[in-house]
């Protein structure tokens, strides 16, 4: 949403074809940004089992009518992908092959990663230059024989305000800590928040889910602790797995040093990410997680899978741990950088200065290059 509220802003009106679902008062929920907005809701569908299949194309009439309705009113279409109501979008665009068009391909874009029959369908239809005409389709990383509507792209969640207030400093310790500390001020105590200032803190943030393996991210952690190393984890973000995890620290002993702290604001995050040593995201599968990203641009060291355009934001490891999902060589890969603290700050300095080229700053120039470029052809 908060990247949204970019690409919005550069629109006199905005029609938002969606499903509508009411949600609590949740820390990560943020709104639409705009004066002139209206909401077109349609009935959110799933293939997860013969009966929501049969209600999809039950429902897929009423929905395909409402797409073509606000796209043919469109001066400019937007797309939002992978995703159910993204397919139909791909769908009905090709309708309309002189409107300008944006697509947001948020998911992995390798041709030769395994995915869902509807994803690869999305991204055969976006690359389709007869079929998708008069779009820039945006994607995280770069692909041999992508098609010329094909753009690489990113994402941000930083301004470059925010790097004129902080600087990175190394301490003397074992690890060479990234600590912040602002240049307008004294700021004393700079292991504010964490448990122990002598702490390896490690790091998790996303939906606690199958598909980014927290568990896993736990039985790291639990492997440096068997061996002796005073680490603790945090676990930021909610989902199906809470049960399970809770079950596993408790049956492991392990409530004293591994903590799940459930859905944050991003000012929370940010702080954590600021007094974390390390970010693990054992995922299945991603385009370009902004949590590594984010982690990089406060100095904590990504601990990721090497899926998408991961092994590249990494550097293929000179920014950070590339897993092998095999526990033991993963703990000692770990192990290696936690004895080596030259190899940590160098991972720690360079993950920053990199991410660091990805401001919002920068991003919101680029979406409004993107927008004019379309509307002046």
């Amino acid at each position: 949403m908060r990247e949204m509220n970019i690409w919005i802003k550069y629109a006199q009106e905005i029609t938002v074809v969606a499903p509508l679902q009411p949600v609590t008062d949740d820390a990560i929920y943020l709104s639409y940004e705009h004066d002139q907005l209206s909401f077109k809701p349609i009935r959110s569908f799933s293939f997860t089992s013969f009966k929501n299949t049969v209600t999809a194309f039950v429902n897929f009439p009423r929905i395909l009518w409402v797409l073509f309705l606000a796209m043919r009113k469109a001066d400019h279409i937007h797309l939002r992908c992978p995703g159910n109501v993204g397919l139909l979008g791909c769908l009905v665009q090709v309708l309309f092959p002189n409107t300008p068009k944006t697509a947001k391909y948020a998911g992995n874009w390798d041709p030769n990663a395994k995915q869902p029959l509807s994803y690869r369908l999305q991204k055969w239809i976006l690359s389709n230059t007869f079929l998708t005409r008069n779009m820039k389709v945006l994607v995280y990383g770069e692909w041999e024989g992508s098609s010329e509507n094909i753009k690489s792209f990113f994402t941000a969640s930083y301004s470059n305000q925010e790097i004129t207030n902080y600087k990175l400093g190394i301490t003397d310790s074992k690890l060479g800590i990234p600590n912040y500390e602002s240049q307008n001020s004294n700021y004393e105590n700079q292991n504010s928040g964490l448990r122990d200032v002598d702490s390896i803190r490690f790091l998790f943030v996303g939906t606690l889910s199958e598909g980014k393996r927290p568990l896993y991210a736990v039985q790291l952690v639990e492997g440096l602790m068997d061996l002796g190393y005073p680490v603790c984890l945090d676990l930021y973000g909610e989902g199906k797995l809470r049960s399970v995890l809770e079950a596993y620290m408790k049956e492991k002993g392990l409530g004293n040093r591994i903590v799940l702290q459930g859905n944050q604001t991003s000012e929370t995050i940010k702080r954590a990410y600021q007094e974390s040593h390390f970010l693990v995201l054992p995922s299945k599968s991603e385009g370009w997680p902004k949590v590594v990203a984010e982690a990089m641009f406060w100095g904590c060291v990504p601990v990721a899978t090497p899926v998408s355009c991961v092994s590249y934001m990494m550097d293929n490891g000179s920014r950070g741990i590339v897993l092998k999902m095999d526990e033991d060589v993963d703990v000692e890969q770990l192990v290696t950088c936690i004895e080596d603290a030259d190899n940590y700050s160098q991972k720690a300095k360079k993950a920053l200065h990199w991410s660091r080229q990805y401001t919002l700053d920068y991003f919101e120039e680029e979406i409004e290059k993107l927008v004019r470029s379309e509307e002046g052809k």
